[in-house]
């Protein structure tokens, strides 16, 4: 009887590791821009505040009054300039209004050539996260082979359980594109 225990942890740590790549991917893709604004472009940003490095999110209010323009109401008037040069210092691409008691961010429309250029970089993360996901494969593959070498599994078994890593990767990566189609079906739209 082969070793349950041992190929049933590979299997699960081979899941667990495609999965880490797709929630990376999804993560990713929430702060890359799309014609809209959304909490989730700035949300993350590290702002020094009182000594400390903190996420926007834990400083302040994200709101988003219109289709293309952000408002961060700062828990504490006192952190409103660490707020504003943390946006100066991020990627955005675009200049806070600050006016002493809430932050504005007011997104521009994407041009054309900037949807193409998101839409590369999208289809990047998606391939970034599929090489990801065969690399799961590819140690559970050779997790594998030294079970059935340690003589804890048959090679029946191997085989068996190598075509369900396939097939395991083989839906993640289904998964993946479904993500990319998504997020450039998102950002094409004007």
């Amino acid at each position: 009887m082969p070793n349950e225990d041992s190929y049933e942890l590979v299997m699960l740590q081979a899941e667990e590791a495609m999965d880490k790549a797709l929630g990376h991917l999804t993560q990713t893709f929430r702060t890359i821009r799309t014609g809209r604004a959304t909490p989730a472009l700035v949300q993350d940003l590290h702002v020094e505040a009182y000594g400390s490095d903190m996420l926007l999110k834990q400083c302040g209010n994200i709101s988003v009054p219109e289709a293309r323009l952000l408002v961060i109401k700062p828990f504490d008037p006192g952190i409103l300039q660490n707020i504003e040069r943390a946006l100066l210092a991020s990627d955005l691409g675009v200049t806070p209004q600050n006016d002493g008691k809430v932050i504005r961010l007011q997104f521009p429309p994407l041009t054309e050539d900037r949807r193409k250029q998101l839409a590369g970089q999208v289809r990047q993360n998606g391939e970034d996260a599929k090489v990801a996901i065969r690399n799961a494969r590819r140690d559970a593959n050779k997790d594998l082979e030294r079970l059935q070498k340690d003589k804890a599994i048959t090679e029946d078994d191997l085989k068996r359980l190598k075509d369900e890593v396939n097939d395991l990767t083989k839906r993640q990566e289904a998964k993946v594109d479904a993500e990319v189609e998504k997020k450039t079906a998102e950002i094409m739209e004007i």
